[in-house]
């Protein structure tokens, strides 16, 4: 999870490349922008026709406001995409098209819908600011783990009932820094139904709790791709071996895959992305995703 180490891992990636943290905001913003842009053309180049809505899915605890995306004709197997820290925001809804244009339904979550409909952040850049991440901390506190699992029993419910989607299918669920365990929570909550679950740069996925998402894998029925950041593995190297231990334990496929790049590198607006990596991470999730059943 982004915490003052991963900010002064992104100071340094921005030294390294010689901008300030306005400069990045700049750069970020125009690298959303033409990402966003070869998507529709790619679209428009024989790849399927998106339709994207802004949808609301009745929980427990309220109205969760989330993107919906998915090719225009069909059922489709479905993805639920929890963004990283900073929220819903133009670049997790690049990506969240360019994994629908592979023929999937994406619902792409808000998960500071207790406290606020997105954007609370409209890019990571944000997140520098100290005030910014102040705002957060009451939202983040809102978030509870038994929470997140009565979110996923509703998000399976809505995306069940959706024509766009191939009910007959399981689920995907992939999540993001502060997300990154919310696939086996959503797992455990509806095994039936959970049929993959990726972690790219999770933060928060191995720890004494009982509840901890390591522990969380026994009793599912999922795969798993657990992302590792290599300045996350190196900050915590014995979690590899303890995400693997677990997933044994619990006798379940999981992949737990290095990369040569750092926490935030699958985000494009991040100081960290890198696209061959971060194309890369999404080439094994698809893999899991194909293999759901």
């Amino acid at each position: 999870m982004c915490d003052e180490f991963t900010l002064e891992a992104d100071d340094a990636a921005l030294a390294k490349r010689g901008l300030s943290r306005r400069e990045f905001a700049a750069v970020s913003a125009a690298t959303v922008g033409t990402l966003a842009a070869s998507t529709a053309w790619a679209a428009q180049d024989g790849g399927p026709a998106l339709t994207e809505s802004t949808v609301a899915v009745t929980t427990p605890d309220g109205k969760m406001d989330a993107v919906f995306v998915h090719p225009a004709e069909g059922k489709h197997p479905a993805i639920i995409m929890w963004p990283d820290i900073a929220g819903v925001r133009d670049a997790n809804k690049v990506m969240a098209r360019s994994l629908a244009a592979q023929g999937y339904a994406v619902l792409l979550v808000n998960q500071y819908y207790r406290s606020a409909p997105a954007p609370v952040m409209n890019s990571i850049s944000e997140f520098f600011n100290p005030d910014s991440r102040a705002k957060l901390t009451p939202m983040i506190q809102k978030i509870t783990n038994p929470g997140i699992q009565s979110d996923a029993r509703a998000l399976v419910a809505w995306l069940d009932a959706n024509p766009a989607v191939d009910a007959a299918k399981k689920i995907g669920v992939e999540g993001y820094c502060m997300t990154g365990g919310y696939g086996a929570r959503c797992a455990n909550a509806v095994p039936d139904r959970i049929g993959a679950a990726c972690s790219f740069h999770g933060g928060g996925l191995v720890s004494p709790a009982p509840d901890s998402p390591h522990r969380l894998m026994k009793g599912t029925k999922a795969l798993y791709l657990f992302a590792v950041a290599q300045n996350d593995d190196k900050a915590r190297p014995t979690e590899r071996d303890e995400l693997r231990l677990a997933a044994e334990a619990a006798q379940v496929g999981a992949r737990i895959e290095l990369f040569y790049a750092d926490h935030g590198w699958c985000v494009p607006d991040a100081p960290a992305y890198q696209k061959v990596e971060a194309d890369r991470a999404r080439t094994l999730s698809l893999w899991h995703y194909a293999r759901m059943g």
